[in-house]
């Protein structure tokens, strides 16, 4: 066994084996993948073997469609057959908002390529004749789907790598992990030990343990998952003989099934409700080929309704049950990528759909580790978005939550249960009593809004029963003044004598003067938006920096990667050690001064300015600044002054009828000034000038901020897209994102966010369109649920286009 290796890659598996292959594809050969047993030992040997494009999130649909693609290449390299079945296959719906759904589905694969198309379901019964068409409403076909062989797939991927020159090391366990002094890992084993410069946790059912030996606690959580392979079927025997091909894959959502071709019979699986964590609190080393107590009964109420749906199968024999273990993260997407706080220990677990996403894993790793980045934005599957809330117990209670959901509908203002409340502020009570309706974001209990008594959200791809009511929310802001928490924001102190200099380099923005704010984007090497944040100086009190909730640990890596070695900068993620309220509207001035004996008119207090002060008796910050694009103030104080400051502010704004609003109204306030927000606007995908936050880009300041170089680049070439606003002539729902626009009947370009305007009374979408065409006036429109909606570029902001009323 060698004693150095660049990279020890810990795990067998089809994710370990991928990773492996596309670290020696790009050029890393000094590599080692170690198993405790033999390849495909854990999930994979048992694992139905099914692939498919098809994703909610484009940009993982995206590595779903580079796996696939990659199959022929491994085979063909390694000289492995892998077993490749590439049958297509469909989604099917039962019920008018499942159709509804797949439509939008359908319509995220329109500027993505991908070549699927909606069926009825009498064609869809002509394609696949095992089902029932009186049971379904409609269906989505997909060219791009099958199944292959996950023991040959592996071995291509390895072989492939060991081609190329990497090391395999079988029946070695890794016993422990200890980080030298200058960076590099001791890898412990049953056999030795390798010293490598970078450790790579592809620990599949054991990546719990991988990541105990460094002190990590991963949110990861195996579940017992069960399916069926049937005797064989003439069904199936006629339909090969006189189609002289496969039956297709299908997925059942409403019967929570999917099924596809084994040999004469069929194997059909289902994520059943009635789920069964396996080995929640440790996973055994001594397990390996095994499989599971067969346990039927759980998912007797999914088969029947599958063999409801699929007659044929209610004469059919069962000749095997297969129950395995598969990993899971809380919201069922992979953990890939750099651990915070850890030099060169990499994340690539949880990958449930292997074989539909170990391709993309490898290749995203791959380039993480090479060239410090993804080459795509994996945010959606970045490790880095649980935070310290994420423990066992809320991991499990969110996996088991998943997987009985996997087959379920996530309406776009349905928020889950599951692991809440969690983390609560001060006010939380207050805000539930006033009828807040709250979403849970990054573990923390946020209002969307505030419903009269008697009436509560009812999930639809529609307008729902919030309409109405986040409607005078908006009005309300707009036309006197709201008030809504904050303290979902993420918030850092930045302090230190080179603090200044540091942030100057990381951001792109001209830094404030004393008592003063400004919007800071962040930028990667490669010009692309990684974050934007409010930047508040408080003079000897060191630096805010204000940014999205979300992203606190994923922004907190980066801040670390980047801090200098000589301890001149300290930096702290504030978390609920601030807390915040926000108050805007036309009267919003006349509340905040009624608390203060500072003068606060647009003289002495201007706009984007911050400063320390007592509000009634409580020590606050307050910046004049908000995101509804009205008169308004953000406030930030410390959690034992915000029950205080919330009775005061409320108190003081009875006068002018102050209305609490929330999240999903400052959302339609924030359409009309067409702001962008973090993880949709603004993403690693884009450049400033294609975002619309050039002038916040300062070029010709001294200091050589990470991206310059990329940028002066993106304003030489212009770029590639521009951001732009559309006003939609829509029915009774609104955009979400990810719909496909279209100029001329041609699909140009992709909706990233929108909603209802409810003050400007119009349906807004934001999206992106090449440059060439982003100033053309007429021709566009938007696909929502099927249906193909006219829409009229909105060149400028809905409300106070010249920001005299948010400045004034």
């Amino acid at each position: 066994m060698k004693s150095h290796a660049r990279v020890v890659v810990i795990g067998g598996g089809v994710v370990g084996c991928s990773v492996l292959y596309h670290l020696t594809k790009f050029g890393w050969t000094d590599v080692v993948l170690v198993e405790r047993s033999e390849l495909t030992s854990g999930s994979t040997w048992h694992a139905a073997g099914g692939m498919h494009t098809i994703n909610g999130d484009p940009n993982v649909a995206k590595l779903q469609k580079y796996t696939v693609e990659l199959y022929k290449e491994i085979q063909d390299y390694s000289g492995q057959d892998i077993g490749l079945h590439m049958t297509s296959g469909m989604m099917l719906a039962s019920t008018k908002d499942r159709f509804d759904w797949m439509k939008s589905i359908l319509a995220k694969g329109r500027y993505m390529g991908l070549d699927a198309h909606l069926l009825t379901p009498k064609e869809a019964h002509e394609l696949m004749p095992l089902l029932d068409p009186d049971q379904f409403v409609g269906a989505v076909f997909d060219p791009v789907e099958g199944h292959l062989d996950p023991y040959g797939t592996t071995h291509a991927y390895a072989k492939s790598a060991k081609k190329n020159g990497a090391d395999i090391y079988l029946h070695t366990k890794v016993e422990d992990l200890v980080q030298r002094e200058d960076g590099s890992w001791r890898v412990i084993t049953n056999k030795g030990e390798i010293i490598a410069e970078h450790v790579v946790n592809c620990g599949g059912l054991w990546a719990r343990e991988v990541g105990r030996m460094v002190g990590l606690e991963l949110p990861v959580l195996a579940m017992e998952h069960m399916y069926l392979i049937t005797e064989d079927m003439p069904e199936v025997i006629e339909f090969n003989q006189t189609r002289g091909k496969e039956l297709m894959h299908c997925v059942d959502f409403d019967g929570e099934i999917y099924l596809r071709q084994e040999r004469n019979g069929m194997l059909m699986g289902t994520y059943e409700k009635a789920c069964r964590p396996w080995s929640p609190l440790n996973t055994p080393w001594d397990f390996g080929h095994e499989l599971l107590d067969e346990d039927i009964e759980r998912i007797t109420p999914e088969l029947e309704v599958g063999f409801r749906h699929f007659p044929a199968f209610n004469k059919a024999g069962i000749k095997k049950i297969i129950n395995g273990p598969f990993t899971f993260s809380p919201d069922g997407n992979p953990l890939v990528g750099p651990v915070r706080g850890m030099t060169n220990y990499w994340s690539a677990c949880a990958v449930m759909a292997g074989f539909s996403q170990g391709g993309g894993v490898g290749l995203a790793l791959a380039n993480w580790m090479i060239h410090g980045d993804p080459g795509f934005d994996v945010f959606a599957m970045d490790v880095s978005r649980y935070g310290d809330f994420a423990t066992l117990g809320y991991t499990n209670a969110k996996v088991r939550e998943n997987y009985s959901r996997r087959f379920s509908i996530r309406y776009p203002n349905e928020e889950l249960p599951a692991g809440r409340p969690l983390l609560t502020t001060p006010i939380y009570d207050k805000l539930k009593a006033a009828g807040a309706v709250f979403g849970a974001s990054y573990g923390l209990e946020a209002p969307l809004w505030f419903a009269p008594e008697g009436v509560e959200d009812q999930f639809s791809w529609r307008r729902s029963t919030d309409f109405e009511t986040v409607g005078a929310e908006a009005r309300a802001v707009r036309d006197s003044v709201g008030l809504m928490e904050t303290s979902g924001f993420a918030k850092y102190a930045v302090k230190g004598e080179g603090a200044e200099a540091w942030l100057d380099q990381l951001l792109t923005c001209r830094m404030p003067a004393a008592g003063r704010m400004t919007l800071a984007p962040m930028l990667k090497d490669d010009g692309k938006l990684i974050g934007d944040f409010t930047l508040a100086k408080l003079g000897e009190g060191g630096f805010l920096l204000i940014g999205s909730g979300i992203a606190e640990d994923y922004h907190m890596r980066w801040f670390e990667t980047h801090l200098p070695k000589d301890g001149s900068v300290t930096l702290e993620a504030l978390n609920l050690g601030l807390v915040g309220l926000a108050i805007a509207g036309p009267k919003a001035r006349d509340v905040l001064q009624k608390l203060t004996h500072q003068d606060l008119s647009t003289a002495a207090f201007p706009f984007m300015t911050v400063r320390k002060m007592d509000l009634g008796m409580a020590p606050a910050i307050v910046g004049r600044v908000s995101y509804t694009g009205d008169l308004g103030y953000e406030i930030w104080m410390k959690p034992q002054y915000q029950r205080y400051l919330y009775d005061l502010i409320m108190e003081a704004g009875a006068e002018f009828d102050i209305k609490l609003f929330g999240l999903r109204a400052l959302n339609a306030l924030r359409l009309e000034k067409s702001y962008g927000s973090w993880s949709r606007e603004y993403r690693p995908l884009y450049g400033p000038l294609e975002a619309g936050l050039e002038r916040f880009v300062a070029v010709g300041k001294g200091a050589d901020f990470i991206g310059k170089a990329a940028v002066k680049a993106e304003r030489e070439s212009g770029g590639e897209l521009r951001l732009r606003t559309f006003i939609l002539e829509a029915k009774d729902a609104d955009v979400i994102g990810d719909e496909p626009i279209y100029l001329d009947g041609a699909v140009r370009g992709w909706v990233t966010s929108g909603g209802y305007a409810h003050a400007a009374g119009v349906s807004v979408a934001v999206g992106y369109v090449p440059k060439e065409i982003a100033d053309i006036e007429a021709g566009w429109s938007i696909e929502l649920l099927g249906e193909v909606l006219a829409a009229r570029l909105q060149p400028e902001p809905l409300f106070d286009a010249t920001g005299a009323k948010m400045r004034g």
